[in-house]
């Protein structure tokens, strides 16, 4: 397994609670990009688009989001 699988089964386990940033970032960046700008980054991941905010942990309904679309993928 990769680390980027071993961060997302991590979060699986974890319900999407107490995910840190950087962890929801690495997540986000193994399957597309991030978007810099405005009040709040926007996670790109094919065709959908997350918009969250930078705090640490990262609340969980976003971390859900996240694990659908990744899922939807």
């Amino acid at each position: 397994m990769t680390k980027a699988l071993k961060k997302l089964d991590r979060i699986r386990n974890s319900h999407g609670r107490n995910v840190s940033l950087e962890d929801f970032e690495t997540i986000v960046r193994s399957y597309g990009h991030i978007e810099e700008g405005g009040k709040h980054p926007k996670a790109l991941i094919g065709c959908h688009t997350l918009p969250y905010k930078r705090e640490n942990p990262v609340k969980s309904a976003y971390v859900l989001e996240l694990l659908e679309i990744v899922d939807s993928l």
